[in-house]
């Protein structure tokens, strides 16, 4: 089986999260040209920056750090090819 090369984009993440955490709401927003000339950017506007808003039944009963962990673990390939910067909101699961 060939594998798709990971790329950092919001179609990316959003498969990886919906996978890992089966959300109830997911939004993945690329605010990568925010932070142009910051630590962090790749210089083109896209693919570095991300803010995630989310809600799982995963997050039930567990601390703010281990939602994060739940968000973060899964998105570890695209840290190690250009993803910089996360900013989580984790939303009540309805």
């Amino acid at each position: 089986m060939n594998t798709p090369a990971l790329t950092c984009t919001t179609a990316t993440i959003e498969a990886l999260l919906g996978e890992a955490l089966e959300p109830t709401t997911l939004e993945v927003i690329d605010e990568s040209a925010d932070h142009i000339g910051h630590a962090g950017s790749n210089g083109q506007g896209f693919g570095t920056h991300f803010r995630i808003r989310v809600a799982s039944p995963k997050f039930a009963g567990t601390s703010r750090v281990a939602q994060h962990r739940l968000v973060y673990d899964p998105l570890q390939p695209l840290m190690a090819i250009g993803l910089h910067a996360i900013a989580i909101e984790v939303l009540p699961t309805p």
